[in-house]
């Protein structure tokens, strides 16, 4: 039985990282511990202990953009004639994964090739090397022990408002968000860690992170067809709700 879920909201540097440790008993969820500050070693810590993990930061990079990467730097760049403008850098910028939320939820998520969240990104590189090196199974598509997740889909796949709480100039919104959680999800006891997760958004992202790991590992996310599995292998694949949210107690 699941009963130990990670999440994990990854930045580039420690300061703006945070995890979230819950457990599950008798049909609640415990939030055991909630951090905000936490560097490689506290996150490996978390997740070599986890039934299932989920990290928001993407597993890879978009096999079209790594192929121009290794003809760019051979001096030799193939450019069709046919898909060059918008088109063309669409598919360099966002993964397999990104156009299947896209299509599901309407939201676009952030280029790992063309903005800033590449710099999470290497650092996520960094960490699922070390955890396989450390002997946790790792696949990029989420079949081994961690699967990437995206807390605004989430969200929205859950019917809970996902925009606008990460604005400081909104901070009402992320605690009408807590509170909409609390509500939806009577079984999840935030503890003394509620009060983290009102004053920091990283806080409550890696609570939504764990609770979509739950989906993930009970078959609750949608998962990529046959023919794009070997792309998912490679790209990451994020774990998109396709069940709600009450079915994870």
């Amino acid at each position: 039985m699941l009963v130990r879920v990670v999440g994990v909201d990854l930045a580039a540097e420690p300061v703006r990282t945070a995890v979230a440790v819950l457990r599950w008993d008798d049909g609640k969820a415990v939030v055991e511990d909630l951090r905000v500050g936490a560097d490689d070693e506290a996150v490996l810590a978390v997740l070599a202990n986890a039934d299932k993990a989920g990290i928001d930061a993407p597993f890879g990079w978009p096999d079209a953009f790594t192929a121009l990467l290794t003809a760019h730097q051979a001096g030799d760049v193939p450019v069709p004639g046919s898909l060059t403008g918008r088109q063309w850098r669409r598919q360099l910028a966002w993964r397999h994964t990104d156009e299947a939320v896209r299509g599901a939820t309407g939201i676009i998520p952030l280029s790992v090739a063309a903005d800033r969240i590449g710099h999470a990104a290497m650092r996520c590189a960094g960490l699922l090397a070390k955890l396989g090196d450390a002997g946790s199974p790792v696949g990029r598509d989420g079949s081994g022990t961690v699967t990437e997740v995206y807390p605004a889909a989430s969200l929205k796949q859950w019917g809970l408002p996902w925009r606008g709480y990460k604005q400081p100039r909104n901070p009402d919104a992320l605690t009408e968000l807590v509170t909409a959680l609390q509500g939806a999800a009577p079984w999840l006891d935030l503890g003394p860690h509620g009060q983290l997760c009102n004053a920091s958004n990283d806080a409550l992202d890696a609570v939504i992170a764990a609770l979509t790991a739950r989906a993930a590992a009970l078959g609750l996310t949608l998962r990529p067809d046959p023919g794009l599995r070997p792309a998912a292998s490679r790209e990451g694949w994020i774990a998109l709700p396709a069940g709600s949210l009450a079915a994870l107690a």
